[in-house]
């Protein structure tokens, strides 16, 4: 999120936004107590973009996929244990990379607990367009199917966790339905946090008002910037003019998305790309964390806790916004406890 969206953000807090309740029944409360100086939705949206710092060295590896592009991991094993160690895969939200604040967050966690990380960056979000005439996408899942096959090749029987936050979360917990029983038995469970189920549901919201504004503008800007440098490479991949004037994801979503990836429209690849028809298939213990206040994310869209399979727990919050979950007692002393709660429930299914 840029810093002119943030702070805008910021003043519609200190002016009191109200925000929808949840109408569906609710899952179990997790033990999320919202920071008493960040209890507002977007407060809690933004706070990790504008202020936090953490880092966490990374070495990248460049892996081959089967349409002769590439997807870029980045790993923090560097100087960490050897082979047997059980690996932790994270993947990040729309126009996000290894580097977004949530995702370090999770690496350094999921370091201390002892698991090696993995970030996998979607084609063209690693600083390098990618070759073909592309981009992920919501229900993109065969590259995250690709990463996975090559890291159980790799290590057979060595335990793969996997994080997928907002929609990498969508994707995750998609491929996870679309495999069913099939997933890889190294693979012990999933996380999703503050996931888009619905896809149109969150564009709609994105698409309108304060939302559209601040953190709508803030992804086409992005999105629309990749759609103009790889025109200089493959003119006329698409219609570049209808998408430098694109402003909402409807738009945006009917003039690339849509036509690059065989969707009829906007709305089509919305339906087709959600991950809350799946959820009923995923049979891997997978944990999903969502708040009913989340600004891009409404709580109609979220699943029906009772009507979740076996092998998926829900844990909504009152307040905690999108991929926010900031708790502590004073800012210089934040943390996330969704990036806490994904690594202990993880490394629970290990223990077990």
């Amino acid at each position: 999120m840029s810093g002119v969206a943030a702070r805008a953000a910021l003043w519609h807090h200190r002016h009191g936004m109200r925000e929808g309740r949840h109408r569906g029944p609710a899952a179990p409360r997790a033990g999320f107590r919202p920071a008493w100086w960040c209890r507002n939705a977007h407060l809690q949206t933004i706070w990790g973009p504008l202020f936090r710092r953490e880092t966490v060295p990374l070495r990248r590896e460049r892996l081959a996929t089967v349409d002769g592009d590439f997807v870029d991991l980045d790993w923090t094993d560097g100087d960490a244990p050897g082979a047997g160690t059980p690996r932790l895969l994270v993947l990040h939200g729309l126009e996000g990379s290894s580097r977004s604040h949530y995702v370090t967050g999770l690496l350094r966690v999921a370091r201390g607990a002892g698991w090696r990380g993995i970030a996998l960056n979607f084609r063209s979000c690693s600083g390098e367009l990618n070759r073909l005439p592309r981009f992920y996408h919501s229900g993109e899942t065969g590259d995250l199917a690709h990463v996975v096959r090559t890291l159980v090749d790799r290590e057979p029987g060595v335990p793969l966790g996997a994080v997928g936050v907002s929609l990498g979360g969508n994707v995750l917990l998609k491929w996870l339905g679309e495999v069913g029983a099939a997933a890889p038995p190294e693979l012990v469970g999933a996380v999703g946090v503050s996931v888009p189920f619905d896809v149109a549901a969150s564009a709609r919201t994105l698409d309108r008002g304060f939302r559209r504004v601040v953190y709508g503008a803030n992804f086409l800007r992005t999105m629309r910037r990749k759609v103009a440098a790889k025109a200089r490479a493959l003119p006329g991949f698409v219609d570049v003019a209808a998408a430098r004037r694109a402003r909402t994801f409807a738009a945006y979503d009917s003039v690339v998305t849509a036509p690059l990836n065989g969707f009829r429209d906007a709305l089509d690849y919305w339906t087709r790309a959600s991950s809350g028809p799946y959820l009923a298939r995923i049979r891997r213990p997978t944990l999903v964390l969502a708040s009913l206040d989340d600004p891009i994310v409404p709580a109609h869209a979220l699943p029906d806790a009772d009507a979740l399979p076996p092998a998926v727990r829900a844990e909504f919050v009152a307040r905690g916004g999108h991929a926010g979950f900031v708790e502590g007692p004073w800012p210089w002393r934040a943390r996330s406890w969704a990036e806490r709660r994904a690594v202990e429930f993880l490394t629970s299914l290990l223990r077990a």
